[in-house]
């Protein structure tokens, strides 16, 4: 098996794929894989620090630039829906590499579909939901995507970032609901405050990733809604003011949603679009809820603010199921090795 990987692309505090890799990183690094990172094209310090202390390298670099970069050569790079790394993919491809792409999205960039018209499709693809692989394939195949090329292989959760801790909900006390998410419009559903206050049950809404264009789409926030910009708090201090997330989406569904994850390793039950990633993420009534209608949005909303008993053990066993099963770290590196393996010296 490869014993070293390169990245194409760095962490950061917003988006899914920035916060997978970080994910990802350590899960490598904690069963001994060696990492180089090539930031597109510039690094934030910041990260830069982080990384060293987990052991990964970072070479800084450029499109023009990486045949001078030491080991790339016929190496293995990896990237996560990095459009930087697309523009640039042809470059690696010269040097001999072998590419695994995780798009993290259920569609392609035009920058992917211009590559694989010109040079065909990429070593590996690494789908995090079945849902993701069900779109993706049809149009991979068009490419000349063959089945030993794709991997089902969920996202890691550094676990100890995330401490199991739900907030408490007494009597006649509102019940605070939330969401995060980028501060896109189309990640929000365009009722998301009256979703909200149809629940029959006195609620509290916190909202991070707020934005003029979220609020041209959902209308301004009502009293009860306090809504933050992207990056005011982290996922680690916003999630533990919340008792439940209700995620309503807009009209594309999600991948395999890392606001779910996160949520569920802190003690916060979810509900959520029964559609996309949800689906295979979420057990309808055990580990969240799965909802098709905004009454159901409301009336799973007041199950868990009236039963805390029931809202308890749903967040408990949210969080066995994440570590035993859905992000289960073991699991996730043996599907790792075998892609590795898979892709030779």
């Amino acid at each position: 098996m490869e014993n070293h990987v390169f990245v194409c692309g760095y962490p950061g505090h917003l988006g899914g794929a920035n916060t997978e890799l970080w994910h990802t990183l350590r899960l490598w690094r904690r069963f001994g894989l060696e990492v180089t990172l090539i930031p597109t094209w510039q690094c934030d310090p910041a990260w830069a620090r982080r990384l060293r202390q987990i052991g990964c390298r970072t070479v800084q670099s450029n499109a023009d630039d990486l045949p001078n970069v030491p080991g790339l050569r016929g190496s293995v790079v990896v990237s996560m829906c990095n459009r930087k790394f697309l523009a640039a993919a042809a470059r690696f491809r010269d040097l001999g590499c072998r590419i695994v792409w995780l798009g993290c999205m259920n569609w392609m960039f035009p920058e992917e579909r211009l590559h694989y018209r010109r040079w065909g499709t990429f070593d590996r693809y690494v789908f995090q939901s079945r849902y993701q692989r069900d779109q993706l394939v049809p149009q991979l195949r068009k490419f000349g995507y063959g089945p030993a090329q794709g991997l089902l292989l969920r996202s890691p959760l550094a676990f100890e970032e995330f401490p199991f801790g739900p907030l408490p909900h007494r009597p006649g006390r509102a019940f605070v609901v939330g969401r995060i998410s980028r501060a896109a419009a189309d990640k929000f559903a365009p009722r998301t405050w009256q979703i909200y206050g149809k629940v029959p049950h006195p609620v509290a809404a916190r909202v991070l990733g707020w934005s003029g264009e979220v609020r041209d789409r959902v209308g301004p926030p009502p009293p009860w809604a306090e809504c933050l910009p992207p990056g005011s708090q982290t996922p680690q201090a916003f999630l533990p003011t919340l008792q439940a997330m209700v995620h309503a989406g807009a009209e594309a569904a999600e991948n395999w949603p890392r606001v779910g994850l996160e949520a569920m390793a802190a003690g916060v039950p979810v509900v959520a679009d029964s559609r996309g990633g949800w689906r295979e993420m979420i057990r309808h009534g055990r580990t969240g809820y799965l909802c098709e209608t905004e009454d159901q949005f409301a009336y799973y909303t007041a199950r868990l603010a009236y039963d805390e008993p029931h809202r308890l053990a749903v967040a408990r066993l949210a969080r066995t199921v994440l570590e035993t099963e859905l992000a289960n770290p073991r699991a996730i590196w043996a599907g790792w090795q075998s892609l590795l393996e898979g892709l030779g010296p």
